[in-house]
């Protein structure tokens, strides 16, 4: 297959779809974490989806509460489809790792409420 026809094939995918793309071109490639980063002093450390103070743990949370990518979307305005594809990539890369984070959290919580 030439790269043309790969594009053909992928300009006519849903954004659904063009996501699960990517999410396996990621996986395939090893770039688990395009697009997450971790910051010393920033929201404890957390990996956290690009540039903002966004923890990848609370969007694995949001989604577990009955939240759609397109309702997640639209309550974290400054994410892109492909931001949400890292973050699914990530949690599913590091799952240890985001259930650590969101028991922590959720025990911050309860001792503050």
């Amino acid at each position: 297959m030439t790269t043309q026809e790969l594009e053909a094939q992928l300009s006519s995918l849903t954004p659904v779809q063009k996501a699960q793309a990517i999410q396996f071109l990621l996986k395939a490639t090893g770039s688990y974490s395009v697009g997450i980063h971790k910051t010393p002093g920033v929201c404890g450390g957390d990996a956290c989806v690009g540039n903002t103070r966004i923890p990848v743990w609370s969007l694995v949370n949001e989604r577990r509460l009955g939240m759609s990518d397109a309702q997640i979307l639209e309550a974290f305005p400054s994410l892109s489809t492909a931001d949400l594809v890292n973050t699914w990539v990530y949690a599913d890369t590091y799952p240890e790792e985001i259930e650590i984070a969101i028991r922590e959290n959720e025990e911050v919580m309860q001792e503050v409420g």
